[in-house]
This record gives C-alpha cells, sequence and structure tokens, in this order.
C-alpha cells in the first residue's frame, strides 16, 4: 500500500534521491548572450593627427599657409585639449564674421557658440587684450601725429567691435607724444554721455597740452552724427582758454573710421 510518500523515492540502489537545490542550478548556468568585449581607448582620436599636420604646416609654411579657422583652430588646441576643434573655430567664424570680430565679441557671446565654455571664453579676451597692449606699446614714446596709422590701428583693435560707446582719450605732451590713453566714458549702443569740463580736469591732472578724442559707433557706420560734432565743438572751446590743443576725433567703425580733421570738422 502506498502510504503517500512520493518525496521518499528511491533509487533503483535502495537509495534515497539528493535534494536539488535550484539556487545552485541557475547560478550554474552560463548565460546565452556572450559578454561584450571590453573597449579599448587610446588616445588616437582622428583629430590628433590633424593637429599634427596642422602645427606641421603652420610650422613650415607660416600663417600664410593657414585659413583663418585653422589659426583658430591652432589657438584652441591647448585650450580644449580633448574635442575637434575644427568645427568649433568655424562656428566661431560663422557667428562673429572674422577673426577680428572673433576677438573682438564679449565672453558672454562667445560662451553662445557650442564649445566656448566660461575659461575658454576669457582666455580669447585675454588673447585679444594682449594683441591690443602690443599696439598700444608701438605708440609710446612716439609722436602720436606722425605715426598715425598706429593710432588707427590700436583704436580700431581697440574698440570697433565693442557693443556700447565708449569714449576714449589719448592724452598728449608737449611734444604730441602719448602721456595716458584712457576710456573717459562707457554708454549705450547710440549714446555716450561727455563732460567738457571732467575732459579738461583730467587733461590738466596729467600735465597734458593736448588731446585726441575717441569714440566708437557699434553700428558700424563711422559717420559722424550732428550730436557728435557739436559735442566737439564745445570740447575745442572749453580746452582753448585753458591752451590745451584738440588735435582731432576720431570715430571708430567695424570697417573704417573717420577723422575731424581729415573731414575739416575742426
Amino acid at each position: 500500500m502506498d502510504d503517500g510518500g512520493d518525496n521518499d523515492k528511491k533509487t533503483p540502489a535502495g537509495l534515497e534521491e539528493p535534494e536539488i537545490d535550484e539556487r545552485l542550478f541557475f547560478a550554474e548556468q552560463k548565460s546565452p548572450l556572450k559578454p561584450p568585449k571590453k573597449l579599448i581607448t587610446t588616445n588616437t582620436e582622428h583629430y590628433h593627427g590633424h593637429r599634427d599636420r596642422l602645427r606641421q604646416r603652420f610650422k613650415a609654411n607660416g600663417s600664410e599657409a593657414l585659413e583663418d579657422y585653422e589659426l583658430l583652430e591652432l589657438l584652441l588646441f591647448r585650450m580644449i585639449p580633448r574635442r575637434d576643434t575644427k568645427p568649433i573655430a568655424k562656428a566661431l567664424l560663422a557667428k562673429f564674421g572674422s577673426l577680428a570680430q572673433v576677438f573682438g565679441a564679449s565672453a558672454a557671446r562667445l560662451q553662445e557658440v557650442k564649445g566656448i565654455g566660461e575659461n575658454v571664453a576669457l582666455d580669447l579676451k585675454l588673447h585679444a587684450l594682449i594683441s591690443q597692449r602690443m599696439l598700444r606699446s608701438e605708440l609710446q614714446d612716439k609722436q602720436l601725429l606722425s605715426s598715425w596709422s598706429s593710432v588707427i590701428d590700436y583704436c580700431h583693435q581697440a574698440m570697433a567691435f565693442e557693443e556700447r560707446e565708449q569714449f576714449r582719450i589719448l592724452f598728449l605732451d608737449k611734444k604730441n607724444a602719448l602721456i595716458a590713453d584712457e576710456v573717459q566714458q562707457t554708454g549705450t549702443v547710440d549714446h555716450t554721455p561727455v563732460y567738457p569740463r571732467e575732459v579738461m580736469k583730467r587733461a590738466l591732472e596729467l600735465s597734458a597740452t593736448a588731446i585726441i578724442l575717441v569714440h566708437n559707433h557699434p553700428s558700424g557706420d563711422p559717420t559722424p552724427s550732428r550730436a557728435d560734432i557739436e559735442m566737439t565743438k564745445l570740447i575745442i572751446e572749453t580746452a582753448q582758454p585753458l591752451g590745451i590743443t584738440i588735435h582731432d576725433h576720431i570715430i571708430i567703425g567695424k570697417d573704417g573710421h573717420a577723422s575731424f580733421k581729415g573731414l575739416k570738422l575742426i
């Protein structure tokens, strides 16, 4: 008679069948899926060879052998070491239009380009400032009236791509050498407040005997406005009794400049 002991099945040899632990069964099964191959990471991304070739071209032939975006690439290599900088350089030029406008753009606007973070933007502005200082150093201890092209180059580099109007003054000594270069006022996109008495006060503090007035037009058009002309006449009238000469008033635009002296406005 079956006593219901199905769980006590006997083996043919009369021994009890050992209990099976299913946890062991599943643990020992090999997965039918092959594990992914280990990714091999190397430092041989495609742009590394491109960087080496670009450096060699520059070394062998100088900057004339490179396009503007390639020069910008060379500069960005050390700022962004782990990315392909070619599309970033091209994006900068596409947005701003030229190398001069890239370096003239504000740090905030530079960061609107994908791939340009705060540190890279500040590095680009640092290079722009170094370039300005180099041009200004060319004016030191020189008679500015006989180095006029250097004056224009410096003012253009410093102001042409500013997004707001700046009123800059170059203070000169009796030999027309540069004493100081100062931005006296910064205004809006189309207006800068100028106070003739403050201009004269600063000239007297520096013992300047002549000054050159400079301001920029963010619109890009350097044509003097009626307000520009009236303001210049007022400064001349204020300076005359003090024996201070106004050599010129230069308006800087993105693609050129206007000289009040050249236009016979003073």
